[in-house]
């Protein structure tokens, strides 16, 4: 029988795990797999892994018999790919898992500062139950814009049409079709800037991302809008934020991220005991000073993290071990497009 070793593993998930691979026989580490403990596990025939476990060319033909990495995360660049190639050792990914789960956290944002159920719930747990401040706006005949018009921006959109909205959007990918099936129009970046009542970021950081929302761009968002930002921390220049929303440029933000945290490439790698703490002190001050705005709801990195999502990765994760000794191979990597 295959030997089967999961590496990177909380202990919440190893149940959940046994229970899927009931039969199987499975091994579970909590540690990475790295270059000191290598040796105990060369005998396995599949791992599955997380992105600490760096699984360099030296690592690779450490192994006796692998022949499936399995890794539960979306990205792979900690796998060597062009050696498991030539060892002929198939990747599977965890393609993707939480596009609902990240639109529905974006909408939970947006009814929180239209409503202001944030302010109505500190002042009710206090006894007070007066309306002065309170009153709302309506989503319904609302301009969104949406940056990004990926998975998770698609679900969001389907979401603002159920609200009776009009939906707006900018990517640089425009893809043939779309508009119809989802009832939107594409529009520049700027326009999208002009005319949005609220604006939601839905697309990667990089280097061409870096500061998307910034000083030089900001005054051009409809005053009064609403920013929301479930993405990554480094699309918005956070300097640039905290003066729009006390000029009254915006009139609030909803962020699930920061530009404060350290770099993170999967969302579930700040539930991970190894994310890294060190961050730059000046922006986290910022942030502070936007945690302290009552026009501002932040919370942390958490847009992700439902029961059903993180359940998703360990069952994509399931089936592409199951398929692979079945051979079905699921979710592969083609390695071919990259070399």
């Amino acid at each position: 029988m295959s030997k089967i070793a999961f590496f990177e593993v909380e202990e919440w998930e190893k149940p959940y795990l046994k229970e899927k691979l009931k039969g199987y026989n499975i091994l579970f580490f909590n540690d990475t797999i790295n270059k000191v403990n290598i040796d105990k596990f060369k005998d396995v025939d599949i791992i599955s892994v997380f992105i600490y476990s760096k699984l360099d060319k030296v690592l690779i033909n450490k192994f006796n018999n692998l022949k499936l990495i399995a890794t539960r995360s979306t990205g792979f660049d900690h796998i060597d790919i062009q050696k498991c190639m030539e060892n002929k050792v198939i990747v599977c990914n965890v393609p993707t898992y939480g596009e609902n789960t990240v639109a529905e956290h974006t909408f939970a944002l947006i009814l929180n500062l239209t409503r202001k159920i944030h302010k109505a719930w500190e002042r009710t747990r206090r006894l007070d139950f007066s309306q002065e401040g309170l009153r709302g706006i309506d989503l319904r005949g609302k301009t969104l814009g949406v940056i990004g018009v990926g998975s998770i921006g698609k679900h969001v959109i389907r979401m603002a049409k159920g609200f009776e909205m009009d939906v707006i959007a900018y990517d640089v990918f425009k893809v043939k079709g779309l508009e119809r099936k989802f009832g939107f129009k594409y529009v520049s970046f700027d326009n999208l800037l002009k005319n949005s009542d609220i604006i939601s970021l839905h697309c990667p950081y990089n280097k061409k991302t870096h500061h998307l929302i910034n000083k030089n761009n900001i005054g051009k968002i409809k005053k009064g809008a609403l920013l929301i930002n479930t993405a990554r921390g480094g699309l918005i220049e956070t300097d640039a934020l905290v003066k729009a929303l006390d000029n009254g440029g915006l009139s609030g933000a909803g962020l699930d991220v920061l530009e404060g945290e350290c770099f993170v490439k999967e969302d579930t790698q700040v539930m991970s005991k190894q994310f890294p703490k060190k961050c730059d002190m000046r922006i986290i001050l910022e942030d502070h000073i936007l945690a302290k705005m009552d026009n501002v709801i932040i919370t942390p990195h958490n847009a992700f993290n439902s029961v059903e999502a993180l359940q998703r990765i360990l069952d994509t994760t399931v089936d592409n071990v199951k398929g692979f000794l079945k051979k079905k191979v699921v979710n592969k990597v083609d390695v071919g497009k990259y070399f």
